[in-house]
């Protein structure tokens, strides 16, 4: 057999691009003919129960946007740590009042990647290993969802959300986890019931800091 460069296969240039195209959406299993309501739809990112993702229901994705909508205001920003099914809510142009805040995503999973600029890449056991543009205090609401039922992930998030929020936490964890919330985000547990599309076998509920319409519905 030879070694000369003759003998080596070369792909046209349409070829190549085509591979490329397949490639980018492989890695970030974005379809690019896909809408925006689409693209940010609950459940466009698979579950994975291997990183613990649960993804809530429409109607609960729904209300939880609303109510971080109401309490960014007007040009609000919103970090999503680990809730990324709220995030795509807010993103997908269907719930009033999205398009006067901004939101953000922090999440393990890379699969969010394709979210772009709005994802950054999160680690709760590096809970301050963030981007240098993430500034202290820069959000005006943080609504966290952390990845495991313990006081070790929870202790962990907080410290990540502490850093974020520039005062309003709204956090989603099961019921059981009441004691540890109060004492490191000195939150109360809200009378609203979130849902998931699958069932947990844990009771799961929402705590706030502020004020909030989720205390009493």
């Amino acid at each position: 057999m030879s070694d000369s460069d003759d003998d080596v296969p070369t792909l046209s240039t349409h070829t190549l691009a085509a591979l490329q195209e397949f490639y980018n959406e492989s890695r970030t299993g974005r379809d690019p003919s896909t809408t925006q309501s689409e693209q940010f739809a609950v459940g466009a990112v698979e579950e994975d129960w291997r990183m613990s993702q649960f993804w809530y229901s429409d109607e609960t994705a729904a209300q939880l946007a609303e109510e971080v909508i109401r309490e960014a205001g007007e040009g609000g920003r919103i970090a999503c740590v680990s809730a990324p099914s709220v995030y795509q809510k807010l993103k997908q142009g269907v719930v009033d009042g999205s398009a006067r805040v901004s939101a953000v995503v922090l999440e393990y999973d890379r699969r969010f990647a394709a979210y772009g600029e709005d994802f950054i890449f999160y680690d709760y056991n590096e809970p301050l290993s963030l981007p240098s543009d993430v500034a202290p205090q820069s959000f005006d609401v943080v609504l966290a969802d952390p990845p495991y039922l313990s006081e070790e992930c929870l202790s962990k998030v907080a410290t990540t959300i502490k850093h974020l929020s520039k005062g309003k936490v709204l956090l989603c964890t099961g019921a059981i986890m009441e004691n540890v919330a109060k004492e490191l985000l000195d939150v109360k547990m809200c009378s609203f019931l979130p849902k998931h599309n699958r069932n947990l076998s844990n009771e799961f509920r929402c705590f706030v800091n502020y004020p909030s319409r989720l205390l009493c519905c």
